[in-house]
């Protein structure tokens, strides 16, 4: 069984036990979140598809612990003129591990 939920404005595959990254939450660590914007639900070849959610549809999410991504460069330059800028980006996520999917 699995779901394509839209958390954050992105969509992420999910499964029961799943452990994934998103975009930082407000929610605190150790604490559960339920996402309601359920796309889509496959229940063993089942399939529910909503439009463009499932209405009734949630998946419930432990928020395991808060972290920043990589590091990121972004390095620009224009040949001959001497213009360089170097500059460096942390993403703050969080990572999540999915407990519960209904619908």
């Amino acid at each position: 069984m699995y779901a394509i939920v839209s958390i954050g404005g992105q969509q992420f595959k999910v499964e029961k036990e799943r452990k994934i990254f998103v975009n930082r939450l407000k929610a605190k660590e150790g604490s559960t979140v339920d996402f309601d914007q359920v796309l889509m639900i496959d229940n063993d070849g089942e399939v529910k598809i909503g439009t463009p959610v499932i209405e009734g549809a949630k998946v419930t999410a432990k928020v395991l612990s808060h972290l920043k991504g990589d590091k990121v460069i972004v390095f620009k330059k224009k040949r001959r003129k001497g213009y360089r800028k170097k500059n460096g980006h942390r993403q703050y996520l969080s990572q999540i591990q999915i407990e519960n999917i209904e619908g």
